[in-house]
């Protein structure tokens, strides 16, 4: 943490110069450096400052014998042994990509509208689990459900680290409910899968050749009315070497919409030769355990009992309502825990 500081106050330094700003994009490249080492630092020097604080009153806390005091201040080193987790868990999010924010999509699998209905609860999970962080949640691209639900939709979530966290959360989700649209009150079983794409920003450059895109237009679809676009805004890219398929249609304009595929696609296409680059250096370092894209990850149980288990670390919940509001933080942690 020193040498963080260190650097911190190098590139303060710098800032205060008065021909820092004469290269504009060098300048947004410290600045975004020293906010990123300032995420590390500031929080670190309050919960030292915090810790030293409860240290110092303690020993007077338990000689005044006062109840009320105590239990402030117990209270106060559990947030911060918690927020000290939380730095922990942090450190391990070392990967090239892991500090950046994300597109996170969701598609129904078989099951028509019950699986629908999943994957509209799926992404209502992610949107609350991400206001709880203090992240910007824009829903690029829906499809809805013929009777309810979605069939598949794209979010993207800005923040510090958010693929580094949302990562964890890739592969397939299996519900268990009696079903709200089976008149006879049936059990059923529906699956929805996650996939998460690390936002590349505009200082990375990835060649996509015109000719290897096919772009597709079509008109947005919604609830109807007003929000219905009557000409064909929203655009479907299908990159042909790698079969990669991204569709956008939450701006009303085509362009916009077009950017945004395309910046999606640079994402997907840079993860991917990152992913490789990394599975070349895990082979030369020995095995590694590693879980697949594709695999079923957790089950969520509504009925005849209430749990929620991950199948990767077998972490669970029973508090199935808690986690459907977005609490989901004891399976991420767990996760990256165990496999980085």
């Amino acid at each position: 943490m020193a040498s963080k500081e260190a650097r911190v106050k190098e590139l303060e330094v710098k800032m205060e110069n008065p021909a820092f700003w004469e290269d504009n994009d060098a300048a947004q490249k410290v600045i975004a450096e020293c906010n990123g080492l300032r995420a590390w630092t500031l929080p670190y020097e309050d919960v030292k400052k915090r810790f030293q604080d409860i240290k110092e009153l303690l020993p007077e806390a338990f000689a005044s014998g006062e109840e009320g005091l105590l239990k402030e201040m117990l209270d106060e080193l559990d947030a911060i042994d918690q927020e000290l987790s939380d730095l922990e868990i942090r450190k391990m999010l070392s990967h090239e990509l892991d500090d950046k924010s994300c597109y996170l999509s969701i598609n129904a699998g078989a099951g028509g509208t019950e699986a629908c209905d999943w994957a509209l609860m799926l992404s209502r999970m992610y949107q609350r689990w991400a206001v709880r962080r203090m992240w910007k949640v824009d829903v690029v691209d829906a499809v809805e459900g013929d009777v309810a639900g979605i069939k598949s939709i794209t979010i993207k979530i800005t923040g510090s680290y958010a693929f580094g966290y949302a990562k964890a959360e890739r592969g397939v989700h299996r519900l268990v409910r009696i079903s709200p649209f089976d008149a006879n009150a049936k059990r059923h079983t529906s699956f929805a899968s996650v996939d998460v794409t690390p936002e590349i920003t505009d200082d990375i450059q990835v060649e996509i050749r015109p000719e290897d895109v096919r772009v597709d237009t079509y008109r947005a679809s919604g609830a109807g009315g007003q929000h219905v676009n009557k000409t064909d805004s929203a655009v479907r890219l299908t990159h042909m070497p790698s079969g990669i398929v991204v569709s956008c249609q939450s701006e009303r304009s085509q362009t916009q919409n077009k950017e945004t595929c395309f910046k999606i696609l640079r994402s997907k296409l840079y993860e991917s030769e990152v992913m490789e680059r990394e599975k070349k250096i895990q082979a030369l370092g020995g095995e590694k355990k590693e879980i697949a894209w594709g695999s079923q990850i957790r089950n969520y149980v509504f009925q005849p009992y209430t749990l929620v288990k991950d199948t990767r670390t077998d972490v669970q919940s029973g508090n199935v309502q808690a986690v459907m509001d977005g609490e989901i933080d004891l399976f991420i942690n767990a996760y990256l825990k165990e496999f980085g």
